[in-house]
């Protein structure tokens, strides 16, 4: 209830009179005025109240600026307020005060005849921020038919007498903190082992030095203890009578997060916090998006099957038919892609790589026929060993254990294997024509797609399988998001589901994608993975909106079919693009939305091409 100008609550006792009398005056003098921040406490901290005398009663400064009582007296209420109005009212008073105009606050709070808190609260406030810990309990008392929950005044009154044992105790008051410790505080037999806790503390104070200065709060953080006190009280009474602390700040910051979660193309790290500006809706746009080729890495001599960003960011391994997977270097700074090494002597394309968990190993497969899987270490190049069981097997894709200890391969010829990183079979699951596999996030459960249009669950140690996604057609490949409950499916003739795997249930389809029989792969990506980007049979990049059924971007460059789209983990603005024609597409945003230092040369000649010698792409 908002309580009007000169409006008070009849009291039952004349102490209670007495107080809400008082409170009407206090109200301009409580230390914080209507928040607990230090940078809007309305009077100075050792204040006992000097002033009242100048008023009279019904007069009341509510964010104690010190303007002439006098002036006050002279504006006069302009117009009757609905409710709504009066809570605005005073969230905009309480945020003059935040912000050191206390003088305008006042003037807003007599014309509008609104008060920022209720007078016993102010009182309560006043009481707290002064020290005066009797009173602040005496005044509990009268605060207590305001609580939604009676438990909580226990907690609101041990909040109080534990503030007064700390101050006692960092004074070296040593006597009166026992007597608060002994009388007050362990008689509410509430929170025990903290009541304990703060009895070890006076067990170890020394009467020559103080211990150090503590709050009650969570976390102190060179902050005001008392002003931190009364933050932890107001979460106990209702904004009616107090005003959370900085609420319109509170407000406009959640109206900030609504607008960028809603917004298609947000995708910038940067733009969390605070925004530049109120004044205008959230918004970003195509350019800064994804939307056109920073470079065209062209050192393969055949089809690209394949690309990967590493987990850290920082590498971008490419896969070709041309039996060879290229490490690329990624600079932060200029967005663009660096030659590092090649890794040569495979026996067959390479159709499928799998980064582990902490980016140093890379696991590397081959089409139908190939039967082994090799590690190689990025940072030396060197081979670490060859999955191989059998050499009637085809393993045809890879996935590393989130703690990278295991790894589980398997093929379309019926093999399902999980092995240590030594290249040794631990175990194995026979009849299991895998075409995709992905571990969960326990570790324990193995999502495998096989030949009969579905998604199972596989546990090595129970032995064991379930169902998690039946579809109508062919799964090509499949991918899950960071948080595991997602998963994205291409699917024959389809295009691109995304599945909850927790639900079982299909989310979305997401349409325009051109998916033949061929093995495309797509990806979740951008910041907090909120959208979704494939490659396709017709040349271009296809980008979503996981909300949206339709593409928000497409990416035009390529000359052939798009096998692969990998979005870098950690840089969001960045996607990788494998095609057919030879070449992987480093996608970035506009130029003028992106670092403008060249990129370094690096320490030999590279036919790495940069974007203006091609198409920049279109969206």
């Amino acid at each position: 209830m908002i309580h009007e100008d000169g409006g008070s609550r009849s009291k039952g006792s004349p102490a209670g009179e007495r107080r809400s009398k008082k409170a009407m005056k206090i109200q301009g003098h409580s230390q914080r005025g209507s928040f607990a921040s230090p940078s809007s406490s309305p009077g100075a901290r050792n204040s006992d109240g000097e002033g009242d005398s100048s008023e009279t009663e019904g007069e009341f400064s509510p964010a104690n600026s010190g303007v002439d009582p006098e002036f006050l007296r002279k504006i006069k209420r302009k117009t009757e307020l609905n409710k709504l109005d009066q809570e605005v009212v005073r969230l905009i008073g309480q945020h003059l005060c935040d912000v050191g105009l206390r003088t305008s606050a006042d003037v807003l709070m007599k014309e509008a005849g609104c008060r920022l808190d209720q007078p016993t609260a102010a009182t309560f406030r006043h009481c707290v921020m002064k020290g005066d810990w009797t009173g602040a309990v005496n005044v509990l008392e009268e605060l207590a038919p305001h609580l939604e929950n009676p438990a909580s005044q226990t907690e609101m009154r041990f909040l109080l007498l534990e503030q007064k044992y700390l101050e006692h105790l960092e004074a070296g008051n040593y006597i009166e903190a026992l007597k608060v410790l002994q009388l007050e505080l362990t008689p509410l037999q509430h929170r025990q082992p903290r009541t304990h806790a703060l009895s070890a503390m006076l067990m170890q104070a020394r009467p020559s030095r103080s211990p150090p200065r503590q709050s009650s709060s969570l976390g102190n953080n060179g902050g005001d203890p008392r002003a931190e006190v009364m933050e932890r009280l107001q979460a106990f009474l209702p904004p009616s009578v107090m005003l959370p602390p900085r609420r319109l700040t509170a407000l406009l910051g959640q109206a900030a997060q609504h607008q960028q979660a809603n917004c298609l193309f947000h995708n910038r790290r940067s733009d969390e916090g605070p925004p530049d500006t109120y004044a205008t809706d959230h918004h970003c746009t195509k350019d800064m998006f994804p939307s056109e080729t920073i470079q065209v890495l062209a050192e393969h001599c055949d089809e690209v099957w394949f690309c990967k960003w590493s987990p850290n960011g920082r590498w971008l391994a490419t896969g070709s038919k041309d039996y060879t997977v290229i490490l690329w270097e990624f600079d932060p700074e200029t967005l663009t892609c660096r030659h590092s090494r090649a890794l040569e002597g495979h026996s067959y394309g390479v159709a499928y790589l799998s980064w582990s968990p902490d980016s140093t190993r890379l696991a590397v497969c081959g089409p139908d026929d190939c039967p082994e899987v090799w590690l190689w270490e990025v940072a030396t190049g060197r081979l670490e060993t060859k999955v191989s069981h059998s050499g009637e097997d085809s393993l045809t894709c890879a996935s590393w254990a989130p703690d990278g200890r295991r790894l589980a391969v398997g093929g379309n010829r019926g093999q399902l294997y999980q092995c240590d990183t030594h290249g040794t079979v631990l175990d194995s699951w026979e009849g299991v024509r895998v075409q995709c596999l992905a571990y969960r996030a326990d570790g324990r459960h193995i999502l495998a797609a096989d030949t009969h249009h579905r998604v199972r669950s596989y546990n090595f140690e129970e032995l064991s399988d379930t169902p998690v996604i039946q579809e109508d057609h062919a799964i090509m490949s499949f991918i899950t998001d960071n948080s595991d409950r997602y998963a994205l499916l291409n699917i024959a003739t389809q295009g691109v589901h995304m599945w909850d795997i927790q639900a079982r249930t299909l989310v979305r389809k997401f349409v325009g994608i051109t998916q033949g029989f061929y093995t495309i792969h797509s990806c979740f990506g951008g910041l907090d993975q909120a959208f979704v980007a494939s490659g396709s049979e017709d040349n271009k990049v296809y980008i979503f909106h996981v909300r949206r059924d339709e593409a928000i971007a497409v990416l035009s460059g390529h000359s052939r079919t798009v096998n692969c789209v990998s979005w870098n983990p950690v840089y969001h603005q960045v996607l990788a693009s494998a095609s057919d024609d030879n070449t992987v597409r480093v996608w970035g945003p506009a130029f003028h939305h992106r670092p403008s230092p060249p990129p370094r040369p690096g320490p030999r000649a590279s036919r790495s091409t940069p974007a203006r010698s091609f198409s920049n792409g279109s969206v």
